[in-house]
């Protein structure tokens, strides 16, 4: 089956460590040339521009960039470590306040940012050798902060997100505001986690004396608001004016920019220099994840000309359990593709050929890009190439080895897919659209 071949190829050369945007590319012409009309490959400029341009995705896509560059001004305010030392200040006298600490300050820094090696690093850098100078048990803090810093592919702004609204053509600012309750929800699950661990292992995540702080509870709660309300007003910024429809997302990520620039000479860190590194780091990151987009979209045509594309739309429609079999398998196809593969890289080479079957068995579409964005957040944490925890172990302290920090992301990943399993069957509890209900 050229179908099962072309796929089987593609992830056996990108195991072998070729460059994943080439990899695709090829794959795609390859096939092309063997198995149909090589004239065909004449398309491939038609389909990079129908995808680039402004009558496809381009103004979409526009916010890629743009939010990135929003997220690198932020991180070089030093916004993270600003919110970490004064949240950890004002949770440090509760059990396990360190760790709670820090997936608030993920959270937050999701929303503002949503750069995960930078969450994660920052997260890394601050929170691991406080929480290990107190005690705390190691896996655990790993796990928290990895966890942490990924909450920014779900959480909007989210890159992610933009790149669900490309693929299946869905309105991002829908997906913005159906992400909202979701992402809530798992903060909340990963603070209770924390709760009960703590609870269970008292050993585990010891409070701090106010005293060792040596400063006052008010003076503490000062702190914490003085480092939270400026990214606070940021975020109403950026997602109030696409809920309230006074930007499109794209408009809005460049209203992101000029209030991350604010916030920068606002904490006195602003320089051309700062702004150049900025610029040159998402000019960087940008051409990243264009060069796949534009590799996956010729492999997706060497796909579709091949006749694989009709291929798996018949083996989707003919899983056993209609509804319930293809959400099954997709969820887990996309979750073991995680274990391997980029979002990006899942989002434009799986998405496009699944969604032929969204629409077929009318599945509300926005209901699915969420259950997708959550999945996918998932690869960020998942061993042995889960990017998260490559960030952390490149600033992990000595002592801290790479078995504590999967052992710790372990339960995170378990609370994640639980989440998805409660969208699944319970999506009106999400405040997900009337479409969407249980399949039962």
């Amino acid at each position: 089956m050229i179908g099962a071949s072309i796929f089987m190829l593609a992830l056996v050369l990108l195991l072998i460590g070729f460059p994943v945007a080439f990899t695709f590319a090829g794959i795609g012409i390859l096939f092309v040339v063997l198995f149909a009309d090589p004239s065909q490959l004449a398309q491939i400029p038609y389909r990079i521009y129908a995808n680039m341009g402004e009558n496809g995705g381009g103004t979409v896509l526009m916010a890629i960039p743009l939010f990135v560059f929003m997220g690198l001004i932020l991180q070089r305010t030093k916004l993270a470590e600003q919110l970490l030392v004064s949240m950890g200040r004002l949770f440090g006298s509760l059990r396990g306040g360190l760790a709670i600490s820090t997936i608030l300050v993920g959270a937050l820094l999701a929303a503002s940012t949503g750069v995960v090696g930078a969450s994660v690093v920052a997260m890394g850098l601050i929170s691991m050798p406080i929480m290990m100078r107190y005690g705390y048990n190691k896996s655990l803090s790993a796990g928290t902060i990895c966890a942490a810093g990924t909450l920014g592919q779900l959480i909007p702004p989210s890159i992610v997100l933009i790149v669900l609204g490309d693929v299946l053509s869905i309105p991002v600012g829908d997906l913005f505001r159906a992400a909202i309750k979701p992402g809530l929800v798992l903060i909340g699950c990963y603070i209770a986690y924390i709760v009960i661990y703590c609870w269970i292992k008292p050993e585990a995540a010891p409070v701090i004396p106010m005293e060792d702080s040596n400063i006052s509870r008010s003076k503490a709660i000062l702190d914490a608001l003085s480092a939270v309300i400026p990214p606070l007003l940021l975020i109403l910024v950026v997602l109030g004016s696409i809920f309230f429809g006074v930007a499109t997302a794209t408009e809005s990520s460049a209203l992101g920019c000029i209030g991350a620039v604010l916030l920068a000479i606002i904490y006195r860190k602003f320089s051309l220099r700062m702004l150049w590194e900025s610029a040159e780091e998402t000019i960087k990151i940008t051409a990243m994840v264009f060069a796949v987009i534009i590799g996956a979209s010729i492999f997706a045509m060497g796909f579709s000309y091949t006749g694989g594309e009709e291929e798996i739309a018949e083996l989707l429609l003919n899983i056993p359990g209609d509804k319930w079999g293809f959400l099954i398998f997709t969820m887990l196809l996309v979750m073991l593709l995680g274990f391997f593969l980029d979002y990006i890289e899942i989002s434009y080479i799986v998405l496009p050929l699944v969604y032929v079957v969204v629409e077929t068995l009318q599945i509300n579409p926005i209901w699915f890009a969420i259950l997708m964005a959550m999945n996918l957040q998932t690869s960020f944490l998942t061993p042995p190439f889960g990017f998260a925890l490559f960030y952390f172990k490149g600033v992990a302290p000595e002592g801290v080895s790479t078995f504590d920090i999967y052992k710790g992301v372990i339960p995170f990943i378990l609370i994640q897919v639980a989440v998805v399993l409660s969208m699944l069957f319970f999506p009106e509890m999400y405040g997900l659209s009337p479409e969407a209900k249980p399949l039962w």
